[in-house]
């Protein structure tokens, strides 16, 4: 039996699968960016796609936090905008 690897999202905390969560990663050369792949080098953190833990997450700095640096504020909002995309599809289905 094959074992799925979980994260904790930084908003609400619980564990879960990597597949359902949004990866923000930090590359060696220190770039910030949104990896919707989970395939790109570099240090992850991850956020539930739901805004209510998005929202606590942005709020609480806890991204700069684990990946110690300050997120531009361009990715929270590719964040935002990727997770309103997600609940608006999930709604009309």
């Amino acid at each position: 039996m094959k074992r799925i690897p979980l994260r904790r999202c930084l908003g609400c905390g619980e564990s879960r699968p990597k597949n359902v969560l949004m990866r923000i990663v930090r590359s060696p050369e220190g770039e910030i960016s949104l990896d919707v792949t989970g395939k790109k080098s570099g240090r992850g953190a991850y956020v539930c796609r739901s805004s209510a833990c998005f929202a606590k997450a942005r709020r609480s700095r806890r991204a700069d936090r684990a990946l110690e640096v300050a997120i531009p504020d361009a990715i929270y909002d590719q964040m935002e905008r990727e997770i309103a995309e997600l609940e608006k599809n999930e709604v009309e289905a």
